[in-house]
């Protein structure tokens, strides 16, 4: 992850590099050359997501062509938002990287001391996966918590739930269900534990005041208006659902009309075209992509 980009724009190294110093360990090897089980741990691909999605984004802010480029507004799903905020101006990278390392932290021990899990239901709307969390609770928790696009909402909460609503899905409709492989149950009271650890990291942070780069937050899709007010948000982000689809609505309905997915992976194109297929969005996530930005 992320090799051929800091290859290619000495900018992209830099920023890898620089990873490397905070955290204390070559993070960067381990997104370039694995291994794939140890970077896919919540606790060490926080890091690497976030320096690669920051990589990608020296590489913009550098070079001529797409160094002019600014944003109105960010936005980031779940650990996106350390990148929204850091592409705002709103925190420093350094700040942003140790945030995110200590979150993933935060969240495997949480994840280690329940048994959690998380389920994709496509093909539901939110009343009738309301309706699998109850049937398939049974007074355990389970609750959908990310509304990701139209016909796909994540449930999450304890793992012997989470198993009876793969298997009760079907009855209400979904055309199927699929077992996410993460650690615990995220987004719910499961990691109560995680946000008071995160707050805690938070308080030692700088964060600024948002002003010409407006960023919306996952939890309730409206504008942050206070440096308070974010770091009550990443808080509450880890026990409260999110709300993607939401925040691309209130986005479009105020007239954004040109989306830049930078970072790893394609995940929120796919989603933007489920919610609003004519919108454009050019996705910047490998090498191939930003050469062909910068042509």
């Amino acid at each position: 992850m992320g090799a051929d980009v800091a290859g290619a724009f000495p900018a992209a190294a830099k920023i890898f590099a620089k990873a490397d110093e905070i955290v204390g360990f070559d993070l960067s090897k381990l997104c370039f050359e694995g291994p794939a089980e140890q970077l896919n741990s919540t606790t060490n691909s926080q890091p690497a997501i976030f320096a690669a999605s920051a990589a990608i984004l020296e590489v913009l802010r550098t070079e001529p062509k797409t160094g002019g480029i600014g944003a109105d507004v960010t936005a980031g799903l779940s650990l996106g938002e350390y990148a929204a905020l850091y592409a705002a101006g709103l925190v420093s990278f350094e700040d942003a990287l140790v945030l995110v390392r200590k979150r993933g932290q935060a969240m495997q021990a949480a994840a280690d001391a329940t048994e959690g899990a998380m389920v994709s239901i496509i093909g539901l709307d939110e009343e009738k996966a309301a309706q699998l969390c109850t049937e398939a609770g049974q007074g355990e928790l389970l609750s959908a918590v990310n509304f990701n696009c139209p016909g796909q909402i994540v449930v999450s909460g304890e793992k012997s739930a989470c198993d009876r609503a793969e298997s009760l899905a079907e009855k209400y409709g979904a055309v199927k269900a699929i077992r996410l492989e993460v650690a615990g149950a995220f987004h719910t009271e499961m990691m109560s534990d995680a946000a008071e650890a995160l707050a805690a990291a938070l308080s030692g942070c700088t964060i600024g005041e948002p002003s010409a780069t407006k960023v919306i937050a996952n939890v309730n899709a409206e504008y942050y208006g206070t440096g308070e007010e974010i770091a009550q948000g990443l808080v509450r982000q880890l026990t409260s659902p999110i709300l993607w689809q939401k925040c691309m609505e209130r986005l479009l309905a105020d007239g954004v009309e040109n989306f830049y997915e930078i970072g790893p992976g394609r995940v929120l194109t796919g989603l933007m075209r489920r919610i609003n297929r004519k919108t454009r969005v050019i996705n910047v996530s490998s090498l191939d992509a930003i050469k062909e930005l910068l042509e």
